[in-house]
């Protein structure tokens, strides 16, 4: 996820080695997987409008356009044009992604990058495809109370309401980037984790819904799955993706993956902690790969050789559906991949002019073109 003030981010503490987002647990009222169907997400980078307020580099694609085997099928389109979205929604309903996350901002005083999910809102048929938020919550955190009230109320007006919002038993579900970046920006305001949950669960009850779904991103580290997310009132745990693998502890760690076998042996590690000590429901993440050498003037890390062939991208799907299958009441066969359009961190499904669809054709062989319907 690249976007306002650096275009390779290197987070505190657990952020170097994770980035958390997405979680699902419990029956949705918007795309459901039922009948033993599976409901599969992706996420969904808004970074691709010249000039967008809040981006990096002004001109998106022009780091993008160093490495032409990126390019999108659609070329180097506009987020903001509505043509663009009515193909990738046809695209991913045609393929079994029942949701997409937008990747959402907020400045204190108002959401920016918000392009794409308007444009989105705007061009999507009722009924057609659900979609939530992703807040990254790890660029800036409201640092008053006002600021984060004036937030929900943004989520209130702006997206709850509206019939495709992906819900969970009646609650809009917004999933939080990374939940140590909310503990911190709880003892900042002068709170704890749980007051924040309270009052961003009261304001949306009070606009006539059963409460909110929170959803915390975390590596499997015990403080975070165990302790902070069920405390503070977070719903289920997931992950934006994972870099290296946890069992428990800090010293569980594996280094930064070198390449996609580790990186997928990586994110294994992570599931299996999780689906085994967890309490909280647990959204399988996937992902795609990872080379983020365009947001970083093309300077490498061995970790930047991280991006998937089809086949392997497959064998990963393959695995994350076995623990959906191993734990059916902890992850209710819910997944969401990472990403969509993250072009310029190597992370990436939507169609390209090299790879074609191949990698939306091994979404749609491994869970079923009827996945998230």
């Amino acid at each position: 996820m690249s976007t306002a003030g650096s275009a390779s981010v290197l987070f505190s503490r657990l952020r170097r080695a994770i980035v958390g987002g997405l979680v699902l647990g419990g029956l949705a009222s918007s795309g459901a997987a039922l009948g033993g169907q599976y409901l599969i997400g992706t996420y969904y980078f808004p970074g691709w409008t010249d000039h967008a307020k809040g981006l990096n580099f002004p001109l998106p694609w022009e780091p993008i356009k160093k490495y032409p085997e990126r390019e999108p099928l659609l070329g180097w389109y506009s987020d903001s044009d509505g043509r663009v979205l009515r193909k990738q929604i046809e695209w991913m309903r045609s393929y079994g992604i029942g949701f997409v996350a937008f990747d959402w901002y907020w400045n204190g005083k108002a959401s920016y990058l918000d392009q794409s999910v308007k444009t989105f809102k705007a061009v999507k048929i009722k009924g057609q495809m659900s979609y939530s938020l992703l807040w990254a919550n790890h660029f800036r955190f409201p640092g008053k109370m006002p600021e984060y009230k004036a937030m929900v109320d943004d989520w209130i007006a702006n997206h709850f309401s509206d019939p495709d919002f992906l819900k969970i038993d009646g609650r809009p579900v917004v999933f939080v980037f990374a939940m140590d970046a909310f503990a911190d920006a709880a003892k900042t305001i002068g709170v704890s984790p749980r007051e924040l949950v309270d009052v961003a669960d009261a304001m949306t009850r009070a606009a006539g819904f059963p409460g909110i779904y929170l959803v915390g991103g975390t590596p499997a580290l015990e403080y975070w799955v165990n302790g902070v997310g069920p405390s503070a009132g977070f719903k289920a745990l997931s992950a934006y993706n994972y870099h290296r693998g946890y069992s428990g502890t800090a010293e569980s760690a594996k280094p930064n993956a070198e390449g996609y076998a580790q990186f997928d042996a990586a994110y294994q590690q992570n599931w299996k902690w999780i689906l085994q000590k967890a309490s909280l429901p647990y959204i399988v993440p996937m992902s795609s790969g990872w080379d983020s050498r365009p947001w970083k003037n093309g300077v490498a890390s061995k970790h930047d050789d991280s991006m998937s062939s089809p086949d392997q991208f497959e064998s990963h799907l393959l695995a994350a559906k076995k623990v959906m299958d191993g734990y059916p009441g902890k992850t209710r066969k819910m997944g969401v991949i990472c990403c969509w359009n993250e072009f310029g961190e190597g992370s990436y499904i939507e169609p390209t002019k090299k790879d074609g669809f191949s990698y939306l054709e091994k979404v749609r062989k491994v869970f079923g073109s009827g996945a998230g319907k």
